[in-house]
C-alpha cells in the first residue's frame, strides 16, 4: 500500500544538511510529521545512529546521540538504509507495513515504492541512496502544494526534485 496523499521530494548528496531544509520546510508551514528522510548507511547521521549502540560511549557523546535520535523521532518516518526506521506517522506506517513483506523497513526499492515512486525511480534513487545521499519527501494535503515544496526543496539544492502528485504522475523539475 503506498502513499495515497501528493507529495514532493528532493535527492541530496550527503554533504547537505537536512536540518537546514527541515527548518526550510517548517517555515514555510509544512510539519515534521509529513515529512519522511531516507539516508544512506554511508550518512554521517546513520553513522551516529548506527554506533547509538555503543555503551562506553562518553557522557557528552550519549546526549548528543540522544538529541539526534530525538530529534529523528519527530519526523513522520526516517529510514537509514539497512540500519534503522523511526516511524511516528500512522500513514507512513501503513504503507510501510502494507508493502511486500514489510520489506519498506529495510531501506530499499521497496521503501520508496511504498512512497509512490514508480518501481524504475526507486531502483535508481535506491542505487544513488547507497552512494552517501538523502531523500527527503513531504507528504503534501493537496496537489498544488508541490509546486511550492519542489522549488522550496530546489532553493536548498536538490540534485532532482519533483512532485508525485497523485493521480497525476510524477512531474519533474530539475
Amino acid at each position: 500500500m503506498a502513499m495515497n496523499k501528493p507529495a514532493a521530494y528532493g535527492m541530496y548528496s550527503q554533504d547537505v544538511a537536512p536540518h537546514e531544509i527541515i527548518r526550510t520546510l517548517n517555515r514555510a508551514g509544512f510539519g515534521k510529521e509529513d515529512i519522511c528522510m531516507v539516508l544512506s548507511r554511508a550518512h554521517p547521521i546513520a553513522t551516529i545512529v548506527r554506533d547509538a549502540r555503543m555503551l562506553n560511549a562518553e557522557r557528552e557523546v550519549r546526549a548528543e546521540t540522544a538529541s539526534l535520535i530525538g530529534w529523528l523521532s519527530e519526523f513522520g518516518a526516517v529510514v537509514v538504509s539497512h540500519t534503522s526506521v523511526f516511524i511516528r506517522s500512522q500513514a507512513f506506517c501503513h504503507a510501510f507495513m502494507g508493502a511486500k513483506d514489510g520489506m519498506a523497513l529495510c531501506g530499499n526499492s521497496v521503501t520508496l515504492e511504498a512512497l509512490g515512486f514508480p518501481e524504475d525511480k526507486a531502483e535508481r534513487f535506491e542505487d544513488e541512496l547507497h552512494q552517501a545521499g538523502v531523500l527527503i519527501y513531504l507528504s503534501c494535503p493537496e496537489n498544488t502544494e508541490t509546486d511550492r515544496v519542489v522549488e522550496l526543496l530546489q532553493h536548498m539544492g536538490a540534485r532532482e526534485a519533483a512532485s508525485l502528485a497523485k493521480g497525476l504522475g510524477a512531474k519533474a523539475a530539475a
